[in-house]
């Protein structure tokens, strides 16, 4: 396994491999699975689209990617990813292991590939997939040059990590026939973006004296660190409350199904109430980098029980 502690070339494989942050692809792929699970109900396990299936997984994947590259870059030339001062995982433009030039190059790249993965897409969704990926790559450059300065990341979360790839993995994986609005993937996209944002959270509370020192106002900048705690904690009971609600309202066995659902929530609540002990207990500093990854763990967790959920309660009629 490549460590940060290596000594890394220039540009090398390797340093392409820790500038990707293949960890953050777990949290890429829960609204994927979310939208899966609400396919394979709406049209059942045989008329399941697994091509456009496996093309949204790739596609998100891509976008996670390129948006780590962006934000890697941006932060480098905006001086952001000083190493004396940052408490994060170490960045590959900061340290010299991907020159500027290199990585702009890379940004292309990636971006072009992710695009040419979506565009199949068409076949499945239609000419509107051409402008929803067109979106999501505007999403990746503006989030970090833009919007994260100004409050605006959590929201945005909410809606590419959350309601659009999981209403759009929906959309594409079932027959034609079936396409429409759904209010119930929307409602679940909401429900998986609220979790997503978790990671958001948890990154900018490490962060969040460099971020006020560097003028860049996050959510937990304005609301404070106590208010964040309260945040992190409750933002997954409401999109706990929403997959139930989804379940409710789709079931002939109401009371089966919750007793069914609380018992597989557990399975979620149960390390992510852990993890918020330990964000609270650390509080400060470098440490809260384990938090991080326990995170991004907690959300595959929900992402999974979700889906389960999903697929053995909820019964569209």
């Amino acid at each position: 396994m490549i460590s940060e502690n290596d000594n890394i070339r220039t540009n090398s494989f390797e340093a392409w491999v820790l500038a990707a942050r293949p960890k953050t692809l777990t949290g890429a792929s829960v609204p994927i699975i979310i939208g899966i699970a609400l396919a394979i109900k709406t049209a059942g396990w045989e008329e399941l689209g697994i091509v456009p299936a496996v093309l949204c997984l790739l596609f998100a994947f891509m976008m996670q990617i390129d948006s780590n590259l962006i934000n890697d870059y941006f932060d480098c030339i905006h001086g952001n990813d000083n190493s004396a001062t940052r408490l994060g995982p170490k960045r590959a433009c900061a340290e010299g292991w991907i020159t500027l030039p290199v990585m702009r190059n890379g940004l292309v790249v990636v971006s072009a590939v992710a695009c040419i993965i979506g565009l199949p897409l068409i076949w499945y969704g239609g000419l509107a997939m051409i402008i929803v990926g067109a979106v999501c790559v505007l999403f990746a450059f503006l989030y970090t040059t833009f919007f994260s300065y100004r409050g605006l990341g959590d929201l945005l979360v909410l809606v590419f990590f959350g309601v659009v790839p999981v209403y759009f993995t929906w959309y594409v994986c079932i027959p034609k026939a079936l396409q429409g609005f759904n209010v119930w993937a929307l409602t679940a996209g909401i429900g998986c973006g609220l979790v997503i944002d978790t990671l958001l959270l948890v990154n900018n509370y490490r962060d969040r004296d460099n971020d006020k020192r560097d003028g860049k106002i996050t959510l937990v900048v304005r609301i404070g660190a106590r208010r964040t705690e309260q945040l992190y904690l409750y933002l997954p009971t409401l999109a706990e409350i929403i997959i139930f609600s989804i379940v409710m309202f789709n079931t002939s066995k109401p009371l089966l199904a919750a007793a069914i659902f609380i018992v597989l929530s557990a399975l979620y609540f149960i390390p992510h109430t852990r993890t918020t002990n330990k964000l609270v207990a650390i509080n400060h500093g470098k440490a809260l980098n384990m938090v991080l990854g326990m995170t991004a763990r907690d959300m595959l967790v929900f992402g999974l029980v979700s889906a389960l959920q999903i697929i053995l309660l909820y019964n569209p009629v």
